[in-house]
């Protein structure tokens, strides 16, 4: 990551603004650990770049939810189930869970386009987008950045590491748990 940015200079900034722009937590978690370790990444640019990548990616998706409404969404079975968790919270929650949908796995790539079907104004909803992909991008830089500083730069890969196995574990636990079983043949004795 940090020859990434030695390599690319601002346009790496740029990248990361594209890719904060469809999603992204992984990638920012890492570039800012990466600067904290190296110092080739400037935390407030990162988050400069990640907040307006983040913001642009769920305006463009409310405008969408607000164009096509969810017919646009029956194409993608996935995405039915996500809407229907996702306008849920938004009828429960309403601006709260405009500014904490970031947070919600399983749901951001929906809510804002859930926002826009269920007609929430454009303007209230730009403030808050606006105000949550502040708070998303800043929370990612800084946990990055402590992560390094309290792991320390010789050990973030050791802990990067177990993350990733321990995510390869639960997931391959989860599809175990889920595969179909067989019955079970009982005899009966005569």
């Amino acid at each position: 990551m940090a020859e990434f940015w030695a390599e690319w200079g601002l346009l790496a900034y740029a990248a990361a603004a594209a890719w904060a722009f469809f999603e992204g937590e992984t990638f920012v978690l890492f570039a800012a650990a990466a600067g904290a370790a190296t110092g080739l990444i400037d935390p407030w640019l990162l988050a400069l770049a990640v907040w307006g990548g983040s913001f642009a990616g769920d305006q463009l998706w409310f405008a969408l939810g607000r164009r096509y409404g969810p017919r646009a969404l029956h194409r993608i079975p996935a995405a039915e189930r996500r809407l229907a968790v996702a306008s849920g919270l938004l009828d429960r929650y309403g601006a709260a869970f405009v500014l904490g949908f970031r947070f919600v796995y399983g749901v951001r790539n929906v809510a804002a386009a859930a926002c826009g079907i269920a007609g929430m104004g454009r303007l209230r909803f730009a403030v808050l987008n606006l105000a949550a992909a502040g708070l998303w991008a800043a929370s990612f830089v800084a946990a990055g950045w402590y992560a390094v500083g309290w792991l320390g730069a010789e050990h973030i890969g050791h802990a990067v590491g177990a993350l990733g196995l321990a995510i390869v574990v639960a997931l391959g636990l989860r599809l175990w748990m889920r595969r179909p079983r067989s019955p079970t043949v009982t005899a009966t004795l005569g």
